[in-house]
């Protein structure tokens, strides 16, 4: 399956440029979806726009947003084109979006972790990477709500020396992310994409540059694999 994958993915790349084409391989190398960022109701639109930026510089490739009562919207100035290369999941369907996501999210393996303070709370220099996890961050306001703190797994907190309580959280998802990507990179765990989902993702951006990308993949797929 793979093999015809890099097919799809080299009849792209002998339409994009050679450029293109070195961008895409040396970025998709250091994607992962070991990490996860989760958005809940968050409202201001520069803080949404600019977490989606953080994930993608910090090569987090998928951002899921819960909108229970605020509508998530990206400024183009501050996401600077992000939203092209991250793949972006929203939640706003049902009585509870919130929960929906949080199942979503165990089901693909991933642990909970809630960036609130708590009693039994770490610090994200403390935090066991052994295992995936989707990082939860709440309103600027009010937080993460009540829903998500009784499904989480574990809180972690952001170690603070000032007299304010928390940061912004624009700020709170970039220290989070430099942090444990860091810690990531110095680990032995396998946290980066697979061979195989690095092409998928390839050819994903490879359609997102090409006017009617869509259609030239089924056009490919049909010229390559179809049945005789």
């Amino acid at each position: 399956m793979h093999q015809n994958e890099l097919k799809i993915l080299k009849e792209f790349y002998n339409i994009i440029t050679p450029s293109k084409q070195e961008l895409f391989d040396k970025i998709a190398a250091e994607r992962t979806n070991y990490l996860t960022v989760v958005l809940e109701n968050v409202f201001q639109e520069h803080n949404a726009s600019a977490v989606l930026r953080s994930c993608d510089c910090f090569g987090i490739q998928e951002l899921n947003v819960i909108e229970k009562d605020n509508q998530y919207k990206v400024q183009r100035d501050i996401a600077r084109g992000a939203g092209r290369w991250v793949d972006l999941y929203n939640f706003d369907k049902g009585e509870n979006p919130s929960i929906d996501c949080i199942k979503k999210l165990k089901e693909k393996g991933y642990k909970i972790v809630a960036t609130t303070p708590h009693t039994k709370d770490v610090t994200i220099n403390e935090l066991d990477l052994t295992q995936p996890m989707a990082l939860v961050f709440g309103t600027e306001g009010e937080g993460i709500s009540k829903e998500i703190i009784a499904e989480a797994d574990e809180f972690v907190k952001i170690p603070m020396y000032g007299f304010t309580e928390s940061f912004n959280i624009s700020v709170s998802v970039a220290i989070t992310l430099n942090v444990l990507r860091n810690r990531l990179e110095e680990s032995t765990i396998n946290w980066k994409l697979s061979p195989e989902e690095q092409t998928a993702l390839k050819i994903k951006w490879s359609k997102k540059i090409l006017r009617a990308g869509n259609e030239l993949e089924v056009a490919f797929r049909e010229r390559l694999f179809q049945k005789d």
